[in-house]
């Protein structure tokens, strides 16, 4: 028996009975892990330019608030120092990922991935995975830039390995949802910068020079409650329970997000 022989049974004609079962459904896990390592090849390709421009973006920024904002242990600088690290996975897992899921329904690149067995879930979240696999070595070195140039403590950058994950979990949600919900490509593209903006100016800008009315409107973004926990650890004694509920509160939203990414590919796949 050669390689490519099969047994007889699987080469039976049918005789009007019940038709073959289909092969199960791939798990959620492993499904989770093909779509990743597809994506995270995918984007290899462009990791270099992605990670310069989301690093220098941010780092720029901390350079031109550094003419405003005074060195030390102040709110004003812990807040530059924070927001513009987290921006870097704002620009990525919220800007890019809604480029990519609008540019896949308007070019029908989501009818592929509606005839893998794979559930909707793995789709979105290994897409979301591998975006936001690029964007730890850039707030990394954001981070460590701006608390030189604002003489800020290094000791605590290990707390970025929970910031990351759980603030790009929230805004790759959002981001995913953009892409997938928008009519048209144009509009998902002006979404996630709108997004983009919206992490840059109320996260950047210290709370304490920003009106009541916009202090709202922070409160109501996801990407805010990782820069709280990630400037809370500039200060000489950081308060560890305030960082813990900071990220909790990030990660509820990326459930919730991720949902709801996962509730518009189901409807966009099926239209």
């Amino acid at each position: 028996m050669t390689l490519l022989s099969v047994p007889p049974q699987a080469t039976a004609p049918a005789t009007g009975g019940a038709p073959a079962p289909l092969a199960p459904a791939a798990r959620l896990l492993p499904a989770l892990a093909a779509v990743y390592r597809a994506q995270l090849a995918r984007a290899k390709v462009a990791r270099i330019p992605l990670l310069f421009v989301a690093t220098f973006q941010s780092v720029g920024i901390l350079v031109m608030m550094r003419g405003v904002v005074d060195a030390g242990q102040t709110s004003a600088a812990r807040s530059v120092v924070a927001g513009s690290s987290v921006l870097v996975v704002a620009f990525v897992a919220l800007n890019l990922l809604a480029q990519y899921f609008g540019r896949l329904r308007a070019t029908g690149g989501l009818d592929h991935y509606a005839t893998l067995p794979v559930p909707a879930a793995s789709v979105v979240l290994g897409a979301a995975a591998a975006y936001a696999s690029f964007t730890l070595p850039g707030t990394v070195a954001t981070a460590a830039f701006g608390a030189v140039m604002f003489g800020l403590p290094l000791g605590q950058l290990w707390v970025l390995l929970a910031v990351v994950p759980l603030a790009g979990a929230a805004l790759s949600g959002l981001g995913a949802a953009c892409g997938l919900l928008a009519p048209r490509q144009e509009i998902a593209t002006m979404l996630g910068q709108l997004g983009m903006s919206a992490a840059l100016l109320l996260g950047v800008l210290p709370v304490d020079h920003l009106p009541q009315p916009v202090l709202w409107l922070r409160d109501l973004l996801p990407s805010t409650y990782g820069v709280e926990a990630f400037a809370e650890t500039f200060t000489p004694d950081p308060d560890w329970v305030l960082v813990a509920g900071d990220l909790a509160v990030c990660a509820g939203v990326g459930v919730v997000s991720l949902a709801i990414a996962t509730w518009a590919y189901r409807r966009a796949v099926s239209r």
